[in-house]
């Protein structure tokens, strides 16, 4: 009876430590108050530069006459709509059938102007130099330009309860926004071992982030771009809990653990 009885406290000692996760482990931005005691100046480098295969949308606005022959005023390049209809730029319904493409080598191709050069441009200032090509073709006096890219998205795998290509709505995204909409790391993420694998000019460059840390705000890849891929190591446990022996083992210590119960309780009832 005493040897059972030690074996079923020592049982019960090894669930609880199994189950026990240090609270360092699963907290969010440890340190925080230390660093953040006064307010701190954000370094805003969230803007995305265009890359090679990535898909904008162009608006050229203008109210002189010279724009009606060519672009039919206030059209978006690249398709028949205009302003006000279902397919427009106003009304949010945009789709890559009325986007322009950049090339292997950086350009735009546009309509009477010709090749563009944008890569490594953000679109406020690729819209500054399709403006310029236009009045350098002495189309239009004082176009007005906006771009927008149509295709930025991040692809978000491993330990994320909903793993998910995500697709971003603005330029301003954080590694920590594109978790959210995976619905947050699962139980079983390494919060201190996520990477992002970023291309830039055929380079692919690797970031280490560790969510746990305050300091993850000024981590180069904290704002992500379009094309990344974020990827949450699990934690060891989940590969050997999907093991066919761990299968085995778990079923294993079930009925050794219905067994001893068993007994005790077939020896307190003889001894009664």
């Amino acid at each position: 009876m005493k040897k059972i009885s030690i074996l079923t406290l020592m049982a019960v000692v090894a669930m609880c430590l199994s189950s026990c996760v240090s609270s360092k482990k699963i907290i969010y931005f440890q340190g925080a108050d230390s660093i953040y005691a006064q307010a701190q100046q954000i370094q805003q480098k969230y803007e995305m530069k265009l890359k090679p295969a990535d898909q904008v949308l162009i608006k050229v606005t203008c109210d002189s006459p010279e724009l009606l022959e060519l672009f039919n005023s206030d059209v978006i390049m690249g398709s028949s709509s205009r302003t006000g209809s279902s397919s427009s730029y106003a009304s949010g319904s945009m789709t890559n059938a009325y986007g322009y493409t950049v090339d292997n080598n950086g350009f735009l191709t546009l309509p009477v102007i010709g090749k563009v050069q944008v890569e490594h441009l953000t679109c406020d200032e690729a819209a500054v130099v399709i403006e310029d090509a236009i009045k350098a073709q002495n189309i239009i006096k004082d176009p007005e330009v906006t771009v927008r890219l149509l295709n930025a998205r991040v692809t978000v795998l491993g330990a994320v309860k909903g793993p998910r290509v995500v697709t971003l709505t603005s330029e301003r995204n954080t590694v920590l926004d594109v978790l959210s909409q995976c619905g947050d790391v699962s139980d079983q993420a390494l919060r201190q071992k996520v990477t992002l694998f970023r291309e830039e000019d055929g380079i692919r460059t690797m970031y280490h982030m560790d969510l746990t840390q305050a300091d993850i705000f000024e981590n180069p890849a904290f704002y992500v771009q379009q094309n990344d891929l974020v990827y949450v190591q699990p934690n060891k446990s989940q590969n050997v809990k999907s093991s066919a022996f761990s299968t085995f083992l778990s079923s294993a210590a079930s009925i050794v653990g219905f067994v001893t119960s068993l007994t005790a309780l077939i020896i307190s009832l003889s001894k009664k």
